[in-house]
């Protein structure tokens, strides 16, 4: 499967970017979806994933109740829907799929190229 990851951009302390991550070649609904963030100087860090259906999610803790993770298979595609952003979520965003849910970046073999992230205080 591959991906491409849209929606990075510039934004204020406060505001809000939907992130989305479309994927091509293979049947989406095999997989469950994670999104990364990696921060300048910083490891890549798990920020959210949904299951194949979209029954389970899971966030990190940095952004439960700001973030919300949603999946389309019908469009191929899942989405980031970031609120309430702060500086210290800027990053390079990445999703990836893989066969089994979790949280580690062992659970996905499959990578987008990422798209920026820059929240302005």
């Amino acid at each position: 499967v591959q991906l491409q990851a849209f929606g990075g951009g510039l934004v204020q302390r406060g505001g809000s970017l939907r992130l989305s991550c479309v994927a091509s070649g293979s049947t989406f609904d095999y997989y469950d979806i994670a999104w990364f963030r990696e921060a300048p100087g910083k490891e890549r860090e798990g920020v959210s994933c949904v299951s194949r259906r979209g029954g389970r999610t899971y966030y990190a803790d940095s952004v439960k109740g700001r973030f919300t993770i949603s999946r389309d298979n019908a469009k191929n595609t899942v989405y980031l829907q970031m609120n309430s952003l702060k500086p210290e979520d800027t990053a390079v965003y990445y999703c990836a799929a893989g066969l089994v849910l979790g949280r580690g970046e062992r659970s996905y073999n499959y990578w987008g190229q990422g798209t920026l992230v820059t929240v302005s205080s």
